[in-house]
């Protein structure tokens, strides 16, 4: 298996990036994202980027630092309400925006993980999402063609990983990252903590180390909130 382990996201990414690659990015909003791998992306400067991601991130935080930077090319997202730049930017035409149900999404990575190159969904059909993309009748019953996706590279965000990358994500933050990280020619992912192989319950293992090809440790992280709501302390 080799050793896995790199120093720091940029070491790990080390002969992996190149202007116009596509990238499966695991995470939700700002939770499971890959932080540190995503720093390391805007720091080498690579551009032209197609990123398949659930979301950009909000202004500043997750992917929403490679737009700001102008390293986007294109997203595949089902869901950018909250990133205002991502907004301003595809309005203004300088951001290529293919829209993709969430659970088309996640189905399309799983597909391009999986070897398949393409499957039939009733969702979308009759909307915008449909335009252009062939349709087929089943049981007297229309379905679109959607195409899997594999990417060049994944980076995923995950729990707990032993030395040969069998991965634990924890509670939510498993989200896309498991999809994601079939998706690609080669997976990187980051973790909150590396122990000795055989460690590890292989019951409650969630992805195999046979599809992560390098790991970082990127803690300590600093849980970032997209929406803080708070009320007014009552008087005593």
């Amino acid at each position: 298996m080799g050793n896995k382990r790199y120093s720091d996201a940029a070491a790990a990414l080390e002969g992996l990036l190149f202007d116009g690659m596509q990238i499966c990015a695991g995470g939700f909003g700002l939770c499971g994202i890959p932080e540190r791998l995503i720093d390391a992306i805007r720091d080498a400067g690579t551009k032209d980027l197609i990123i398949a991601s659930n979301n950009a991130g909000i202004d500043g935080e997750g992917l929403g630092k490679l737009l700001r930077t102008r390293q986007v090319k294109k997203m595949i997202s089902s869901y950018v309400g909250e990133n205002k730049e991502f907004e301003r930017q595809y309005l203004a035409g300088e951001l290529e925006v293919e829209f993709c149900p969430q659970g088309t999404l996640a189905e399309r990575c799983r597909a391009g993980g999986a070897g398949i190159p393409g499957f039939y969904t009733r969702t979308g059909v009759g909307t915008l999402v449909a335009e252009g993309k062939e349709v087929k009748n089943f049981d007297g019953q229309d379905y679109i063609l959607e195409r899997g996706i594999f990417a060049d590279l994944a980076i995923i965000k995950g729990w707990k990983a032993d030395e040969s990358g069998n991965l634990i994500f924890r509670k939510t933050a498993r989200n896309f990252n498991q999809p994601m990280a079939t998706a690609a020619k080669i997976c990187v992912a980051e973790v909150e903590e590396i122990v000795p192989t055989g460690s590890l319950d292989p019951d409650a293992i969630h992805l195999p180390g046979i599809y992560v090809k390098r790991m970082i440790v990127g803690a300590p992280y600093d849980k970032k909130i997209e929406f803080r709501t708070t009320r007014p302390r009552e008087a005593a």
